[in-house]
């Protein structure tokens, strides 16, 4: 059988018990075909790049699959008529990787604080570049000049 790494995205606003319920009706679905759920994660509700269909946040779920191409493709099927389903892809792979996905060990690294107090960006010299050059510390430049009055009139108005 092939193997398959298959994500698809649901609407925010279904609760994470509907999630569960589709995660389900699509596990006995591949079943059913002859195939395994080797691995199933949820990533939660995370925030899009841009909307879909009027949605700014979806729930995120990852399947590693091990089935037959015709079980993908009823699959595939359902998750474009479902109304709750708002994006899905699926990529054939060589083997399946084990252990936690990416998006889960990314968060275990979030979790785990391992940037230490560096805060988010790292300890970057910014070097006069960006929003860092407002505060010049001791790089004063002294006292201000007076002002020319080369283009001024009279009462001191340009």
């Amino acid at each position: 059988m092939s193997l398959y790494e298959h994500v698809y995205l649901a609407r925010q606003d279904i609760s994470a018990p509907q999630v569960d319920a589709l995660n389900e009706q699509f596990k006995t679905l591949i079943e059913s075909f002859g195939g395994t759920i080797e691995k199933l994660e949820y990533w939660g509700v995370k925030s899009l790049a841009y909307r879909i269909k009027k949605n700014r946040k979806a729930h995120f779920t990852l399947f590693n699959i091990s089935a037959p191409a015709a079980a993908l493709n009823e699959m595939e099927r359902q998750m474009g008529l479902s109304e709750d389903i708002l994006r899905f892809m699926t990529v054939r792979v060589e083997e399946l990787e084990q252990g936690p996905s990416a998006m889960m060990r990314k968060r275990d690294d979030d979790d785990r604080g391992d940037r230490g107090d560096r805060g988010d960006r790292g300890d970057r010299d910014r070097g006069g570049r960006g929003r860092g050059d407002r505060d010049r510390g001791d790089r004063d430049r002294g006292p201000r000049r007076p002002r020319e009055d080369a283009g001024a009139n009279e009462e001191g108005n340009f």
